[in-house]
């Protein structure tokens, strides 16, 4: 059964366009370019600190393969990874796995 994960972070103080741009032009693309299905990347509308995005996996196995090939590949490790402490708070994240209601347009 497919799922989803809805991801929220909390962006340090003046670093949301940073973020985004981070997000936008490296972070989806190079997912994207490894099988992930991205499905929204939203921004707070008032509170600057927060960026929500979600993720579609059609299984439990899918979700493995696809971490392991993004977090484990050279440019996440060397590139990616180092860089993203700098403009969240990663202690701060909150990860939810949901699944879509009967319905849900989101089937």
């Amino acid at each position: 059964m497919a799922f989803y994960e809805l991801r929220q972070y909390k962006i340090r103080p003046g670093k949301m366009a940073e973020w985004l741009k981070v997000m936008e032009e490296e972070i989806i693309p190079f997912q994207v370019s490894k099988g992930m299905v991205i499905t929204g990347s939203y921004r707070g509308e008032e509170d600057e600190s927060v960026y929500i995005w979600m993720r579609r996996f059609e299984s439990e196995e899918a979700r493995e393969a696809l971490y392991k090939a993004v977090y484990e590949s050279d440019f996440w490790k060397n590139d990616m990874s180092p860089r993203i402490p700098d403009l969240i708070e990663h202690e701060a994240a909150h990860i939810q796995r949901i699944v879509p209601t009967s319905l849900s347009t989101a089937q």
